[in-house]
């Protein structure tokens, strides 16, 4: 007989979530502070954390899908005082893994284990089978493996898309670099999207034929099929492309921003996904723009040049960037786990990544293959198949920022991609000058080329 799930927190996610592990054969008890969501919740539901848990056999299983922040510690307070030795708590929401941290620690006092585990693919992906990125104890994992293999996504070789991360907030972590690479991988989307419709007078409807044909090759993926579908789709009362009367205006969750905080703070330069959390926050800037626009000078925007050599070239810069932004988060991955002891394993998470997730796509099966090929592989961009995939690529790639630089089209994230690329692959960077003002007006000393030793200038 199978151990009953308790589930804390009845919206759409969390409800679609008891749902699927209803399905496979695990039964469910749900609860929710508002007492209409309990009511609404098809399956068994307690009016109170008591019942609640009379419900669930011992030790407790208890998974809560509220908000990050302090949703989730007013839940686990709430639920406390019933919570006994052994049982376990899981978090599936996007919390900030240093709260995972926190919580983690606090519950292991007194004996309650706690899972921080990252959850990915929409209300869809939480009924049908989301990538599940666990982690926590040990011990808490076992236990809750059954039900997470059972209702997460399935790869084309039948794998099931979750694999333990590590202690504390690995799971969390892993959850926070996916959402960043997610932030980058749009971005560069929309780049491409912007330069073709705005610089070079393509429809909408020919650059979702465009994707389209793209998701048929080396770059498939779950963003490139929506990207074609959302781009074709027509507004019923207009009849023009949805996707021009949308307000171009973005707003953001916050996972973006933890990641590129974090990354200063381990020290991984991250340069898509910053670049893609600062053209949302520009793009909220609405007003200001169309103030600007009226002020500030540029050239025309308007392409002039060969057609289908651009959009050959679009496919092959989209693809290269895609490379190094995956290169840049599973480098931080790497640096993180150092920093905070959670052996996080590049090759698992690619793993899990193949389907499920938002950002699952054909590539990741090659980037497992990279780490299989060489698990302390220090950059993605260093294996061979990727390293020749980016040479060969790279003239278009630059042909393609050269040509949005000359039009006036912003390509931020397709940009800093290539700029990443090149200062990675350059022997000397001009950090020599840098040490040597730092040293000039705060004495901040240097190294030299040609001796040991650290060392001062009078200037």
């Amino acid at each position: 007989m199978t151990q009953k799930i308790g589930v804390v927190g009845l919206g759409v996610m969390g409800a679609n979530l008891a749902r699927n592990i209803e399905s496979k054969g695990f039964a469910v008890a749900g609860y929710d502070l508002d007492a209409a969501k309990a009511k609404a919740f098809p399956l068994a539901s307690a009016a109170t954390p008591d019942q609640l848990m009379r419900m669930l056999e011992r030790p407790r299983r208890v998974l809560v899908m509220v908000p990050a922040g302090a949703p989730v510690d007013s839940v686990v307070a709430h639920l406390r005082p019933h919570l006994e030795r052994g049982d376990i708590l899981i978090d599936g929401g996007n919390s900030f893994f240093r709260d995972t941290d926190r919580r983690s620690s606090e519950l292991a006092e007194a004996g309650i284990h706690f899972l921080g585990v990252g959850v990915s693919g929409g209300e869809e992906g939480a009924l049908r089978g989301p990538a599940i990125m666990p982690g926590g104890p040990r011990e808490a994992w076992e236990a809750m493996a059954p039900v997470f293999r059972a209702i997460a996504a399935k790869a084309e070789d039948g794998e099931p898309c979750v694999a333990y991360m590590g202690p504390r907030g690995a799971g969390h972590y892993v959850k926070m670099v996916h959402n960043g690479i997610e932030y980058g991988d749009m971005q560069l989307i929309a780049e491409i999207y912007d330069l073709l419709h705005r610089g070079a007078a393509l429809s909408a409807k020919e650059i979702a034929s465009i994707f389209a044909a793209w998701n048929e090759g080396e770059l498939r993926s779950y963003l490139i099929e929506i990207t074609a579908t959302v781009l074709d789709h027509l507004d019923a009362e207009t009849g023009k492309p949805l996707v021009d009367l949308i307000l171009d205006e973005a707003q953001q969750k916050g996972t973006g921003k933890w990641m590129s905080q974090n990354a200063f703070d381990v020290g991984a330069p991250i340069p898509t996904v910053n670049a893609a959390v600062e053209a949302r926050l520009v793009s909220a800037l609405k007003g200001e723009r169309v103030a600007a626009s009226r002020v500030l000078r540029g050239p025309a925007g308007s392409f002039d040049g060969d057609r289908a050599e651009l959009i050959a070239a679009a496919r092959q810069a989209l693809y290269a960037s895609k490379i190094t932004s995956y290169a840049q988060g599973l480098a931080l991955l790497r640096q993180a786990s150092e920093e905070y002891d959670y052996a996080i394993d590049p090759g698992e998470v690619a793993k899990i990544w193949r389907a499920g997730c938002i950002i699952r796509a054909a590539l990741l099966s090659d980037i497992r293959a990279a780490f299989g090929r060489n698990p302390g592989l220090v950059n993605l961009m260093m294996d061979s198949t990727f390293a020749d995939a980016l040479g060969s690529r790279q003239e278009a790639w630059r042909h393609l920022v050269q040509v949005a630089v000359g039009i006036g089209v912003p390509v931020p994230a397709i940009g800093a991609s290539l700029a990443y690329y090149d200062a990675y692959r350059s022997e000397r960077l001009p950090a020599n000058l840098t040490q040597g003002q730092r040293d000039f007006f705060g004495a901040h000393t240097y190294r030299r080329v040609d001796r040991d030793g650290v060392f001062h200038t009078d200037w």
